[in-house]
């Protein structure tokens, strides 16, 4: 009886971390996107063009990228994790935005 309960308070404690670091991912990436942002505001001022703002790409939506700027690479997960770019389009004004890609899996043969 005490390995069952042993066995099932050490499976919820993983499923406990996981979730854990599921959401330090989320955070981490907010830092870095928050960081990205701050550098593509300068380099917007350097480039005496408007300062981008961060939109969400939906499905389907046409993306005119003449020249990618910066990309913010995800963090290694095991699910669908955020990444984001800012681009220059034809009209050569600054763009980002935010999506969601496959992650990058620790252990993963590819």
């Amino acid at each position: 009886m005490k390995v069952t309960k042993l066995i099932m308070f050490a499976a919820a404690m993983m499923v406990s971390l996981n979730g854990f670091a599921e959401g330090g991912g989320d955070r981490v990436f907010e830092k870095m996107l928050n960081a990205n942002t701050r550098a593509m505001e300068q380099y917007a001022v350097n480039q005496g063009k408007p300062v981008p703002v961060v939109k969400d790409y939906e499905y389907g939506m046409k993306l005119d990228v003449v020249k990618v700027v910066s990309v913010v690479r995800p963090v290694a997960g095991c699910a669908a994790v955020p990444a984001a770019m800012t681009y220059e389009d034809s009209q050569g004004q600054l763009n980002t935005i935010k999506y969601t890609v496959a992650g990058d899996c620790p252990g993963r043969g590819g």
